[in-house]
């Protein structure tokens, strides 16, 4: 028996519709990388400051791992949203720039209003996280991230001030691990993180200076303030002043007594090659631009490191263990 319902008229699609649908998970999918590359997970590797309060107070072999954990992951919680901020404020100059052009807030593979809001949802999942470290760490934390905040908005346009706030920054990394596993801040912790922490990035310096030519100061209005010279003279100030600290640290009466052992400076070799590799891979291979990508892709810097880790572990662990 026939129906008397007349035919359904067929559905036709709405391509506009149907394609914006279809978008939705398209642009989150494409929103996902571009978010992770501007976060700049690499980068991470400067956070491995913070254990040095944990390695250093004798706290290493203890539950106290897991609170220098998350004050690792916290930072690098809110080392991201920094990144962010500064990739948002210098978008502009990075797309005159030969490769930073290619990164995702520049080259707009992702938006302002989205870096903005990952970054303050970091920093505020950051400082909320923190609050299980204590007070204290919060208070570390949140230095930090102003710091840097004002750095990329203001402080990096002055010169010297520039690379000093860097290496700030490098200091309240290892105060804050220090704080988080509740071990006392030492004096030579923080002169050696510093002194460091102004070898690299004046090495980067550098690098910039000199990669770029005369259009430095156009990618990077700071290096304008530069010259080879200068950063050359400073440089080997801070490799002299590096050296001389670790090694008066290693001999001190102090360290002897709390590690109960003379033979730290026998690992003094590991921090001369580790700083004369990298000299020869900026002056000599032209290289610098981004040290965590050095440390991490250069095998015979890597494994200096490493080796330098284990003996220094052995040493300061032994006696404790024996």
């Amino acid at each position: 028996m026939a129906s008397d319902r007349p035919p359904r008229a067929p559905r036709h699609r709405h391509p506009e519709r149907d394609g914006g649908a279809r978008a939705v998970p398209q642009r989150h999918q494409a929103l996902i990388p571009a978010l992770l590359s501007s976060l700049r997970p690499r980068q991470w590797v400067k956070n491995l400051f913070v254990f040095a309060g944990l390695i250093f107070g004798h706290r290493l072999f203890t539950p106290l791992v897991w609170p220098a954990l998350g004050a690792f992951a916290i930072f690098c919680a809110l080392s991201g949203a920094i990144y962010l901020l500064n990739d948002v404020a210098d978008r502009d100059k990075d797309r005159l720039h030969p490769t930073k052009r290619l990164r995702p807030i520049a080259s707009g593979r992702l938006s302002v209003p989205a870096a903005v809001t990952a970054a303050v949802v970091l920093v505020a999942a950051g400082l909320a996280a923190g609050t299980r470290l204590g007070h204290a760490f919060v208070g570390v934390a949140l230095a930090y991230a102003i710091l840097l905040t004002v750095y990329s908005a203001w402080l990096k346009h002055f010169v010297i001030v520039d690379v000093l706030v860097v290496s700030a920054g490098f200091v309240l990394r290892a105060v804050g691990g220090a704080v988080a596993v509740d071990v006392e801040i030492s004096g030579w912790l923080l002169i050696c993180t510093i002194l460091i922490a102004l070898f690299l990035a004046l090495g980067k310096r550098r690098y910039e200076y000199l990669a770029l030519g005369e259009a430095a100061g156009r990618y990077r209005p700071i290096l304008a303030e530069y010259s080879a010279g200068l950063l050359d003279q400073m440089i080997a100030v801070v490799t002299a002043s590096t050296v001389t600290a670790y090694a008066l640290y290693t001999m001190s009466p102090e360290t002897v007594a709390k590690f109960h052992t003379h033979l730290l400076p026998a690992t003094l070799p590991f921090v001369l090659y580790g700083i004369f590799r990298y000299l020869y891979l900026l002056y000599a291979r032209q290289l610098g631009g981004n040290p965590s990508e050095l440390f991490l892709n250069d095998l015979p810097l890597l494994a200096n490191t490493v080796l330098w880790i284990l003996a220094v572990l052995a040493l300061i662990y032994g006696p404790r263990l024996g």
